[in-house]
């Protein structure tokens, strides 16, 4: 270009910006009663908030579950972070069974689906949980990299979320533990 003029054909057709590929983050949530014990829900509230905000900051795409009752409901799929998640965050309660198996197994499909609309979408798994379920056999694998982060608290711990992060192959924290 010469002072902003066109000179050859290439000069005024279409090129896609380049940009590094989005990040969608995979939040499921485990609202089940057990998590009202020693308010741990609560402070998995107050973390949620503070993660809405860097989703918001660094744009990433939102998909958030939640697990409980009977079955895992979705909120939001995919889009973009917003200040309507503050309101769903603020009347969200905690209470029913831990539909928490069901919630990966939705999630697993869905992000197999989401991988194969956008390839370069870079997937991040946050589950958070007090790992208090009945019983499970085998954890879905999700194909992408994983947090877990540990809300079980009071004086009898169970510890089952640590070993439900190994089995995920996610990372594991407990919430005490996060800054």
């Amino acid at each position: 270009m010469l002072n902003g003029r066109p000179r050859q054909r290439a000069d005024v057709l279409f090129h896609l910006r380049t940009r590094s590929p989005h990040e969608l983050w995979l939040v499921i949530v485990d609202a089940s009663a057990s998590t009202r014990r020693q308010q741990a829900l609560s402070d998995a509230k107050g973390l949620l908030a503070q993660l809405f905000d860097d989703a918001y900051r660094q744009r990433a795409r939102l998909a958030l579950l939640t697990a409980s009752g009977h079955v895992p409901k979705w909120h939001v799929q995919g889009l973009k972070a917003s200040a309507g998640l503050r309101n769903w965050l603020d009347g969200l309660g905690a209470g029913g069974g831990t539909p928490l198996l069901a919630a990966l197994g939705e999630a697993g499909r869905w992000l197999a689906a989401r991988q194969k609309r956008f390839p370069a979408e870079q997937q991040r798994l946050l589950l958070v949980t007090d790992g208090r379920l009945k019983d499970w056999s085998m954890l879905p694998a999700l194909d992408c990299p994983g947090l877990l982060i540990d809300i079980e608290r009071g004086p009898i711990r169970l510890g089952r979320a640590k070993v439900m992060a190994t089995e995920l192959q996610a990372e594991y924290r407990h919430i005490d533990d996060m800054e």
